[in-house]
């Protein structure tokens, strides 16, 4: 036997092979994909009120935009006040566990504001929070 063919097979049977380092990082991607949670913006700015007892809310998925002329806005839509509980109640289909945020307008109007918590308390979400701007 030829020792430079030897020597190459020696170097032939210790590569590595990556397939099944490439199979647990494909499985790390997906566990990672399907376990992020995605947040869907209300879809316009509002000018929030101040508060000194603002709380900041970690789990919130549902945030629902009131805006001064009295537009509802959710998921970057303008949402009619008559399916406003359908729309709530298939986002807290999408993510059972999550808080609606309310985040309404320093001029809005209160009367929306009930609305939209009565929206949420019929479509079973028990977390509802406003959000407000916190004083320094």
């Amino acid at each position: 036997m030829d020792p430079l063919s030897a020597a190459q097979q020696a170097e032939d049977d210790s590569s590595i092979d990556l397939t099944p380092m490439l199979d647990v990082v494909f499985i790390m991607l997906i566990f990672f994909i399907v376990t992020a949670s995605f947040i869907k913006e209300a879809g316009i700015d509002v000018s929030r009120p101040q508060a000194e007892t603002a709380v900041k809310q970690d789990k919130a998925n549902i945030f629902i935009a009131l805006s001064p002329s009295g537009e509802i806005w959710i998921d970057r839509k303008n949402v009619p006040t008559s399916q406003l509980k359908a729309t709530i109640e298939k986002l807290k289909a999408e993510n059972p566990q999550g808080a609606v945020i309310i985040q309404a307008d320093r001029d809005s109007k209160s009367k929306q504001l009930m609305q939209v918590m009565d929206a949420a308390r019929d479509a079973g979400i028990t977390q509802i929070a406003v959000a407000t701007e916190a004083q320094e």
